[in-house]
This record gives C-alpha cells, sequence and structure tokens, in this order.
C-alpha cells in the first residue's frame, strides 16, 4: 500500500494487489466451500442451494451510492461504493459490496473499465472488465436465440399471425456498433428467410438483461420471460414470449448467468458483482439475487445505480427497491469539484484550473439531486470524492457551502488510500442513519396513469415545468392504457450528462420541458420505458475509443484496460 499512485494507473495498481483465494473470502461472509462454485482460484458463483438457504435469515442495511450529473470521464461513483465499504469493514462493521457487471461498449468506448479505481477497486479487474464468468455473453445468446424463434416461426408458416412490420424484439451485441442500429434482414430468396427491418440493441439495454436483474429466483425468471412483448399481430395484440413457447429455453441458456458472482476488493472486502443494466437506457442497477444475498450475509450493503440520482437511483427507488420491497437506510450523493465546475460553465479542457466562481454557480446541480433525495425520505451524506487537482481552496469552498446549507459531507479520498481515505464517510453514513430514521416512499403510485408518472418524475426528480409527447407516444399511451400495463412502473430513457433531455444543457436548468418520442413495453421486466431527447438504444463509439490504449503481454496481462 506504498505505491506513490500519482505513478500507476488503475490496472497497475490492480495487478500489483495480492488476492486471496475466494474460498477464504467466503469464508469471511460464512460460506463454506460447498456453497460457492468456483470459476478458477479467485471467482466463484453463489449455488441455487446456497441463495434458498439465506432467505430466512434476517436483513442487513442497504446504503445506495449515487451522483450529480457525471461528466463524460465519470466520477468515481463505483470507487466510493468500493471504498465505503472498505471502510466500513475497517472499522469493524461486517459489509459487502453489491455493484453491476461492466460492459464491453463502453470499456472499449470511453471508460476503458468499470471496478472502481486506485485502492479502491474490485478484482480480478482484468477478468470482471472483459468476459468475467460468461454472463453478458449468456443474455446476448439467449436475447438473439429468441430472435431467431421469431424469425423461424416468420419462416414455417406465422401459426401466431406475426406482423413483421411490428416486430419489436430486436438482436442485440454486447459493444458500441452504430451500424448495427438499423438493418435489413432475411436477403437473398425464400429459403434465407423473411425480409423484414431489424436493428441492435446493446446487451445491456435488453430487457432480457432487466428481468435477470428483477427476478427474484429461477421461476420468477422464467414467468418474466414468458411475459415479454417480442411483437404485434396482424390485429394490433401483442405477442409474447409465452405465445411463442420458448420460455423454458431461455430459462435454460440462462441458468447459469443467473448466480451472482463473488469476488473481492483490494481490502479483501467480499463482492457481489451482477448484471448490468445501463441507467440511461435501462434500469441501472446490479441483480436483486445478487443484492438480497449480499442483505442475508452483512450487516451493511453498499450497492450503487448508475449515473446520476435523476437516472439510477430514481430507478433503484421507484423500481428496484419497489418490486423487491427493499427500504435504504441512507442514500450517499457523490461530487467531485470538476464536475461541479464543468456544471458552472467550463469546458472539460479548463477543469484543472482553479475557478471558484464555477464551482459555486455548479453547486446547484448537487442541491437539485439532494432535493430528489429527500423527496423519497431517505437520509443522504454528500461524498466529495477528491482529486489530485483540486486545490485547497476549492475543497473548503464546497465544505462550506455544504455546511452552510446543513448538508451532511465527507471529503472523500479513497482512491488514494482505500477504506482509510473512507473512514470519516463511513462514520458519517452510520450517525445519518442513528440520527434521521428512513421514511422511504416512492414518488408515484402505481394506480397513477402513465402519462401522470411521467410528469412527475420530470417535475419532481429533473426539476422540469412538463413534459411532452410526439404523437407515436400519444398514440401508445391509449395502447398501453388499454393493453393493461398502465399500472406498470415508468423507466426513463434519458441522457446523463443534463437533468433535461439536452446533453449540452449543465448545471441546473429550469422551465424546460422534457419531449417522449417513443414508449417501449418491458412487461417481462416490469415497466414501461419512455424514450426522451436522441438517447440511443445502441451506442457508438468516440473518435478515441479506449480500445486504442489496449493490448496483452507476453504473459498474458491486460494493458491499458485503464
Amino acid at each position: 500500500m506504498e505505491i506513490k499512485t500519482e505513478f500507476k494507473s488503475d490496472i497497475e495498481i490492480a495487478q500489483m494487489a495480492k488476492l486471496k483465494p475466494i474460498r477464504e473470502i467466503a469464508e469471511k461472509i460464512g460460506l463454506t466451500e460447498d456453497d460457492i462454485e468456483l470459476y478458477g482460484k479467485y471467482k466463484a458463483k453463489l449455488s441455487f442451494d446456497t441463495l434458498n438457504k439465506l432467505k430466512t435469515k434476517e436483513n442487513g442495511k442497504i446504503i445506495l451510492v449515487t451522483s450529480i450529473n457525471p461528466t463524460p470521464a465519470g466520477e468515481g461513483k463505483s470507487t466510493v461504493t468500493v471504498g465505503l465499504a472498505d471502510a466500513f469493514n475497517k472499522i469493524g462493521k461486517k459489509a459487502m459490496i453489491a455493484l453491476r457487471e461492466p460492459s464491453l461498449g463502453p470499456t472499449m468506448g470511453i471508460k476503458g473499465g468499470a471496478t472502481g479505481g486506485g485502492f479502491a477497486q474490485v478484482l480480478p479487474m482484468e477478468d470482471i472488465n472483459l468476459h468475467f464468468t460468461g454472463d453478458l455473453h449468456a443474455i446476448t445468446t439467449a436475447n438473439n436465440a429468441l430472435a431467431a424463434l421469431i424469425d423461424n416461426h416468420l419462416q414455417q408458416g406465422n401459426e401466431l399471425r406475426i406482423d413483421q412490420r411490428r416486430i419489436v424484439w430486436k438482436r442485440a451485441l454486447d459493444l458500441n456498433d452504430r451500424a448495427l442500429r438499423k438493418v435489413v434482414i432475411g436477403l437473398g430468396g425464400p429459403v434465407q428467410g423473411v425480409p423484414r427491418e431489424d436493428g441492435f440493441d446493446i446487451t445491456v439495454a435488453s430487457e432480457i438483461m432487466a428481468v435477470l436483474c428483477l427476478a427474484e429466483d429461477l421461476e420468477d425468471l422464467k414467468r418474466r420471460l414468458s411475459r415479454m412483448v417480442i411483437a404485434y399481430n396482424y390485429d394490433k395484440q401483442p405477442v409474447t414470449v409465452g405465445d411463442l413457447g420458448v420460455e423454458g429455453a431461455l430459462a435454460l441458456l440462462l441458468k447459469e448467468a443467473v448466480k451472482p458472482n463473488l469476488v473481492q476488493t483490494i481490502e479483501h472486502t467480499p463482492a457481489l458483482i451482477h448484471g448490468g443494466p445501463f441507467a440511461n437506457i435501462a434500469h441501472g442497477c446490479n441483480s436483486v439475487i445478487a443484492t438480497t444475498a449480499a442483505l442475508k450475509l452483512a450487516d451493511y450493503v453498499v450497492t450503487e445505480a448508475g449515473f446520476g440520482a435523476d437516472l439510477g437511483a430514481e430507478k433503484f427507488l421507484n423500481i428496484k427497491a419497489r418490486s423487491a420491497g427493499f427500504h435504504p437506510e441512507a442514500v450517499v450523493i457523490v461530487a467531485t469539484i470538476r464536475a461541479l465546475k464543468m456544471h458552472g460553465g467550463l469546458l472539460k479542457s479548463e477543469l484543472k484550473k482553479e475557478d471558484i466562481g464555477a464551482l459555486t454557480q455548479g453547486f446547484a446541480n448537487l442541491k437539485k439531486h439532494i432535493e430528489t433525495i429527500k423527496s423519497f425520505g431517505l437520509p443522504y451524506v454528500v461524498a466529495i470524492n477528491k482529486f489530485h487537482s483540486d486545490t485547497d481552496l476549492e475543497i473548503q469552498t464546497l465544505l462550506n457551502l455544504c455546511r452552510t446549507e446543513n448538508i451532511p459531507v465527507s471529503l472523500t479520498e479513497v482512491w488514494e488510500k482505500g477504506g482509510a481515505g473512507g473512514v470519516d464517510l463511513a462514520q458519517t453514513v452510520l450517525r445519518v442513519i442513528e440520527e434521521k430514521e428512513a421514511n422511504f416512499s416512492p414518488l408515484y403510485d402505481l394506480s397513477e396513469p402513465l402519462e401522470e408518472k411521467i410528469r412527475t418524475i420530470v417535475q419532481k426528480v429533473y426539476g422540469g415545468k412538463d413534459v411532452e409527447f410526439s404523437p407515436k407516444a400519444k398514440k401508445q399511451l391509449i395502447e398501453f392504457e388499454a393493453n393493461g400495463w398502465g399500472n406498470l412502473p415508468v423507466c426513463m430513457a434519458k441522457t446523463q450528462y443534463s437533468l433535461t433531455d439536452d446533453p449540452g444543457k449543465l448545471g441546473r436548468p429550469t422551465d424546460f420541458t422534457i419531449t417522449v418520442r417513443e414508449l417501449k413495453p418491458s412487461i417481462g421486466a416490469g415497466f414501461i420505458v419512455a424514450l426522451t431527447g436522441e438517447v440511443m438504444t445502441m451506442p457508438g463509439l468516440p473518435k478515441q475509443p479506449a480500445a486504442l490504449n489496449m493490448d496483452v503481454d507476453e504473459n498474458g496481462r491486460a494493458v491499458g484496460l485503464f
């Protein structure tokens, strides 16, 4: 732990760490070798028998980690999540982590890795960031098996009278590939299939990913798969996986992927990493199965929801917590000085220079996210994730801004110091939990019309004036209510960079309108997706993708993963 971190990248720090055999990590949380299924020396899955055995145990406490609207570089939310759990263990509390699995899309695109950073990382980071235990590949395979079965049904006579113009199920790939957003398939004559338009989503946006992450067990997974809407027939009635009769086959492909993955942090804190839906186009939380298991195995479970509180936290609280019956004790809101300065008007290239005016101006973004968490009835703590470019004056200014507003705050240095850099944050969280009882309640009732649920999110979470629906979305609202889907929660698909649906409007905009261009039924997952602005379900690569810096040496060690 005496490495000079300013000279080491995240992957170099990870590669120098000494991992313990995963059997020893399992023993720390009361599991034996018979309770886990080994994937090499340092990875394991929890068996179905273990998951069933845990059901009778009492739950620990959930602490949710979220953030302000991030900059394109990310603000260290996963890093703080890992560091906070390490800090809890350092002060004698039995803590675990529940995180999402990284997607290869952003790993090869902008981020270059998603397992925390510095001395607050989950390991083995190379495996987790690449193929891990194969969960995302299984989800991709199940998604595309369903697509192939749909097209085969058309080819073999179309008994369900599926309207090939109204097939809503897309193929999937766990990479950023804009060229696959819209494709034409089945060309080449009668034996090659039925020609039609199709498209690809990134795997983490597949409904199968959402289904796996919200299912309570294997049987619930099968029920949810059966309910997924894949198309409409010539009478414009929905056609489901159950109508096609293939939910059993899909569940079979997913039977190993549904088991949570056990790994460890640099400081050997146990971590369950499972599932990986994006928070800007899906619900952005790790699996219910993993979170539930962690709650049975630890006194404190630190989990994160993707992007800012306007996306991941809103969906964790309105969708995941409601569905699974979770009651968070507190929320940690991660903020960085550099992101607040960007919300205050600075360009990304200017963030390393001291600018108290921009910092003060950008503080409004943090305040909005605090208001959002308070509206759910939850206590909170602001974690200032310290970067080397932060000046003493900037740090003191942000601390003073928080204290003037009576905002619980902690300066966090987990990237550089690991759990030791998060002890104050852990103690502050414990104090807030003790002093302020959580009175958690979702923001809307499920009996409200879909339109009103969306309006509630726009006004209470984003701070917008109203919502506008495209002609297509207005028609879908009527159709979805008629199909009996009006009592489902809403999953907003929106840019992560802004409270609005315009990624260029930073800070805390006011008097704006959100445009919903289209609705998508995710009946198996149990929510309706509302696509806003120009958000895409298949991202593209940037001009200089992170993949350009990646390599592997002659010993098989990854280079440039982060």
